[in-house]
């Protein structure tokens, strides 16, 4: 479902992560170090704890990423799946031995699996 361009895109750029909460209650944090692999998208976690324990109620995910460049070419798109988190594993130690997570404590790593695409266009 991910095109080699979208990874591209996806790998190049920050993004906005939301879950939402047992309650119902929205949460969206920005992530920047993403990685596509197997047609998933993985987010390497040191910090995320608000995300992380929404995950454990509701695996809905959402992902908005846009070009950096948004000034000048303003092309995006929003991701939607279901994530899961990996304190062990395969995807736990696909993160932890990522060069740009040297020297990072990775507690765990979010799995996305994509179940729709929406180009977003200004």
């Amino acid at each position: 479902m991910i095109s080699a361009g979208l990874k591209k895109f996806i790998e190049a750029n920050a993004m906005g992560f939301a879950t939402v909460s047992k309650n119902g209650k929205p949460h969206n944090i920005a992530v920047a170090y993403v990685k596509v692999a197997e047609d998933k998208i993985i987010i390497s976690n040191a910090h995320i704890k608000e995300s992380v324990n929404n995950l454990k109620y509701n695996d809905n995910v959402s992902l908005a990423i846009w070009n950096k460049e948004w000034e000048k070419s303003c092309v995006g798109f929003e991701l939607m799946g279901k994530a899961k988190n990996y304190t062990e594993g395969k995807w736990l130690g696909y993160a932890k031995n990522l060069p740009d997570n040297e020297g990072c404590k990775i507690t765990s790593a979010i799995v996305i699996t994509v179940k729709k695409i929406k180009k977003l266009l200004s």
